[in-house]
């Protein structure tokens, strides 16, 4: 054999060799990053209950009497004051009865006075004998007459003098008026509407909450009230008042709540969230994204933090509700869950939690 035909059979020789040896060398195991997070049982449950905020007192004033409004001096958002006049009927008939009144008064005055003089007469000439018994008892009864028809002429003119009070209408306390409901020229009905006032510093939010949830529900039972509009705005309130039956085609239930020194951006009308925090037995809640199933069977995958690796992990679904289901059992606190990418792991895969992908 020729010398340059040896040298071709070492090359292919050390080149066989060199294939074996990288065939034989095992290729690096990826690490996977996954997204995942350490099981905390729930022990607190929070409900929310949109509602709004109203005046926990309110007055629909209206005049006791029947008239013709010629004033009205209040729009819906005014501040009213104890007192104030805010609308007014014309006083025009009143007035009149009231002099009518008082002129009943004089005349009844002047009968009294000329009956008592009577009477005075009669027992002089009684007591002369120049008159009888009969007669001086006559003047006598005639004076009682006259001082009751005072009285009455008084009793009159005390009532017309009231009535021509009520053509003024005023609230019996401080606040802001929400309603109208007459305006001036227009002929009311004794106890019609005219204006609703309502106190402004006591303010409570109203809620309906379905009827299955009011079983523990009592006077004094604490909420958190937010603002829905600014949600870092909240007071806290305690129930004053819950409806004795539930609505017929809601199921819920119309509650007061008392704010408890709400800050002046809960204003009469803005849109509220009550919310409840009850405590529940201790449930494992986790993502749908974490569930997958295999052979009949639902799994998860559990981080071992010894050999950073994932096991299966057989669990019980207790219930699904939208993008989470409840765990019945399987799981302890404290174990890893992946929460992400669950179909493209294997039994025993490397994993590392990311900083920032876990919880």
């Amino acid at each position: 054999m020729s010398r340059t035909p040896r040298i071709l059979l070492g090359v292919l020789m050390l080149g066989a060799l060199a294939s074996c040896s990288k065939s034989e060398e095992k290729p690096p195991e990826i690490v996977r990053p996954v997204l995942s997070m350490v099981i905390e049982p729930r022990t607190t449950q929070i409900f929310g209950f949109a509602g709004s905020v109203e005046p926990q007192v309110s007055a629909d004033l209206a005049f006791r009497l029947l008239g013709r409004v010629v004033s009205r001096d209040v729009q819906v958002g005014d501040i009213v004051s104890k007192g104030t006049t805010i609308a007014a009927l014309d006083p025009a008939a009143l007035e009149l009865g009231l002099q009518a009144a008082k002129a009943e008064l004089s005349n009844a005055e002047a009968q009294l006075a000329n009956a008592a003089a009577s009477e005075e007469r009669q027992r002089q000439l009684l007591a002369s004998a120049n008159a009888t018994q009969a007669v001086f008892d006559a003047a006598q009864q005639a004076r009682k007459a006259a001082e009751a028809g005072v009285e009455r002429a008084k009793a009159s003119l005390a009532k017309s003098q009231e009535q021509l009070g009520y053509a003024r209408l005023f609230s019996d306390f401080d606040g802001v008026v929400t309603a109208v409901g007459a305006e001036v020229g227009q002929t009311v009905s004794p106890g019609q509407t005219v204006v609703t006032v309502a106190r402004s510093d006591l303010r409570e939010a109203v809620v309906d909450i379905p009827d299955q949830l009011t079983g523990d529900l009592e006077a004094g039972t604490p909420f958190q009230v937010i603002l829905q509009s600014l949600p870092t705005i909240q007071t806290g309130a305690k129930l004053r008042e819950i409806a004795p039956q539930s609505e017929g085609s809601t199921r819920t239930r119309r509650v007061k709540l008392t704010l408890t020194d709400p800050p002046q951006a809960f204003r009469l009308g803005s849109t509220v969230t009550a919310t409840r925090v009850t405590k529940v037995a201790p449930t494992i809640e986790l993502p749908m994204s974490a569930l997958f199933e295999k052979n009949g069977s639902a799994k998860v995958w559990i981080v071992d933090p010894q050999t950073s690796s994932v096991n299966a992990h057989d669990i019980k679904v207790a219930s699904k509700n939208g993008g989470t289901f409840t765990v019945a059992e399987g799981l302890e606190a404290g174990m890893r869950v992946v929460t992400a990418g669950v179909h493209s792991l294997s039994e025993g895969q490397k994993v590392t939690v990311p900083e920032g992908g876990a919880s």
